[in-house]
C-alpha cells in the first residue's frame, strides 16, 4: 500500500492517520528488560527527526549531541516571517494528523499545549504559527546547548566498538548514532560508512522515487483568486501542483497566494530564476485568473528545495512501497539508527509529525 492509498483509506472511513509510536511515557518507558542506554549518542541532522531524538534523549538522561550541517534547525520546517504578518512556511506547511500530536510529542504532562488550528481538508493548518514556531517554543530550548551548526558530517567508522563520526574539522565518539539526514543525502552518498552499510540497506536506500520540491507565495493587492487550484498531473505518480490559498485561517487582512509543487511539474519552476522565473509563474496565473495576475502583483517569494546544499530535494514520493519504507526505518548493526519522514515503519511517512514518531522509535531500538 502506498501512502496515498493509506491516506486515501482513512478518509474514506473518517478516521485520522494512526499514531502508530505512541510518545506519551517515553521518557519512563523502561521496564527491567528495557533499561534506558547509558552510552553517548550523536544524532546527526537537526530538522524534526533529529531535534525529536536529542529532546527524548534529553528527557531520558542520555548523554547526547546534534550535529547539523546548515546554520539553523529546522531542516524542511523552514519559514519567512518577514514577507507577512504570519509566519510563511516554506516548507511544512500542513498538520497530516489529530491535534493531540503536539502534546505527545512534547512528552510531559507538566506541561500544556494550545496551539490553535483551522480544518483544511483533509489535513489542518496553524493560525498564525508553524511547525517550526512548535519546535521552536516546546522542543530546542531545553537541548540548544548540545546543538553544533555548519558542522557537516564526511564519514562514519561503526566497525569498532565505538562509532567514530568524522566531521570537515573534527572527529567525534559515541556509542550509537542517529541520523536523521534527508534521504536524498544518503543517495548521493554525502556520507561514507566503514564498513560500507550491508547491500539490502544500499538498495532500499536508493530505492524510492524522491519529489523535487518548489514553493512560492505572492501577495496581491486584492483577492481574485480561488481558495485552491489543482492541476491534474498524469501519471498522478509524477507529483503534485496546487494553488492555494496561503491566508486561510490567519489573523490578516493581505491577499497571499501559494503555490505548492513536487515531483516532475516541480521542474519548470526549479530549472528557472530571477525575473524569468516571476514572469513565468504571473504568465501562468494570469492564464488562469483571466489576466488578473500581473496588474494586481506586489511580490513574491520562492523556495526551491533542490537548491538547499543539505536537502537537495522535496521529499519521498506518497507513492513509496511502504515494505521500503519500513525496511528504511530498520538499523543497522545495533549502531546506527534511523530518524526522520523517511525513516518510519511503513504505515505513513514525510510529514513532520511522522518524523517525530520515527525519533521515538529509533530511540526505544537504542534501549534494547
Amino acid at each position: 500500500m502506498t501512502r496515498e492509498e493509506f491516506i486515501k483509506m482513512c478518509g474514506i472511513f473518517g478516521i485520522g492517520l494512526p499514531l502508530q509510536f505512541s510518545l506519551m511515557s517515553c521518557a519512563s518507558d523502561n521496564s527491567p528488560n528495557n533499561e534506558p542506554f547509558s552510552g553517548k549518542v550523536i544524532v546527526i541532522g537537526a530538522g524534526a527527526g533529529g531535534l525529536s531524538a536529542g529532546y527524548l534523549l534529553q528527557q531520558q538522561g542520555v548523554d547526547f549531541e546534534i550535529l547539523e550541517a546548515s546554520a539553523n534547525y529546522g531542516g524542511r520546517m523552514k519559514i519567512n516571517t518577514s514577507f507577512a504578518d504570519f509566519p510563511i512556511p516554506l516548507g511544512a506547511e500542513w498538520l497530516e494528523t489529530g491535534t493531540n500530536i503536539f502534546q505527545e510529542i512534547v512528552n510531559d504532562s507538566t506541561i500544556q499545549v494550545d496551539i490553535e488550528t483551522v480544518p483544511d481538508n483533509p489535513d489542518r493548518k496553524f493560525v498564525n504559527y508553524s511547525w517550526y514556531s512548535f519546535y521552536q517554543e516546546y522542543i530546542v530550548p531545553s537541548i540548544s546547548s548540545k546543538i553544533s551548526y555548519n558542522t557537516i558530517v564526511q564519514s562514519i567508522d561503526y566497525s569498532g566498538d565505538q562509532v567514530r563520526v568524522n566531521t570537515q574539522n573534527e572527529e567525534y565518539v559515541a556509542d550509537k548514532v542517529i541520523i536523521a539526514v534527508p534521504l536524498k543525502m544518503l543517495q548521493d552518498g554525502a556520507i561514507n560508512f566503514t564498513p560500507s552499510l550491508p547491500q539490502s540497506k544500499l538498495d532500499t536506500i536508493n530505492s524510492p522515487v524522491i519529489w523535487d520540491g518548489f514553493k512560492a507565495f505572492f501577495e496581491f493587492s486584492t483577492k481574485f483568486y480561488n481558495d485552491e487550484y489543482t492541476f491534474e498531473i498524469t501519471p498522478e505518480t509524477d507529483g503534485q501542483k496546487l494553488y492555494y490559498d496561503a491566508t486561510l485561517g490567519q489573523n490578516t487582512s493581505k491577499s497571499i497566494l501559494g503555490l505548492f509543487t513536487v515531483g516532475t511539474p516541480a521542474l519548470d519552476y526549479i530549472n528557472r530564476s530571477g525575473d524569468d522565473l516571476r514572469n513565468f509563474m504571473l504568465n501562468e496565473l494570469d492564464g488562469i485568473f483571466s489576466n488578473q495576475a500581473t496588474p494586481n502583483y506586489i511580490n513574491h517569494i520562492t523556495q526551491n528545495w533542490n537548491n538547499e546544499p543539505f536537502i537537495k530535494s522535496g521529499y519521498m514520493s506518497d507513492y513509496a512501497d511502504w515494505k521500503v519504507v519500513r525496511e528504511l526505518g530498520k538499523s543497522v548493526a545495533g549502531k546506527l539508527f534511523f530518524a526522520g519522514g523517511a525513516f518510519t515503519d511503513g504505515n505513513d511517512w514525510v510529514s513532520v509529525h511522522t518524523a517525530a514518531q520515527s525519533a521515538k522509535k529509533a530511540i526505544q531500538e537504542l534501549n534494547n
